[in-house]
């Protein structure tokens, strides 16, 4: 190889890995900007997640899922959200044990 060969290798390298941190620094998150502080029946939720100020996201927020996947943003720290939360945690904590078992018993139909 000529000795100019192995500098283009280095500074092609150089300049992939330069490029890659950059993209991936870039890459959007999907945060709440607002939220709203209206209450939602807990029957219309079916999962939830947590945005923390200062990971990516400029305010704290819990993200309700809705039945029809809508994602709503609401306030973190508010009663009813806790209370919503509380009722799809048992919601899947009853789900665990009946759906496994029910489950493995199609399985034993078929």
């Amino acid at each position: 190889m000529a000795p100019w060969g192995d500098s283009k290798l280095f500074f092609c390298i150089f300049f992939i890995s330069c490029y890659c941190t950059v993209t991936l620094a870039q890459m959007p998150m999907d945060c709440c900007l607002s939220v709203r502080n209206k209450a939602i029946e807990r029957r219309l939720i079916v999962d939830y997640s947590h945005q923390i100020k200062g990971h990516g996201c400029s305010i704290d927020a819990t993200i309700l899922l809705t039945r029809r996947g809508r994602r709503l943003c609401v306030p973190a720290h508010e009663p009813w959200v806790h209370k919503v939360m509380s009722h799809v945690d048992r919601l899947k904590e009853r789900c665990r044990g009946n759906c496994k078992s029910k489950r493995s018993t199609k399985g034993k139909q078929a």
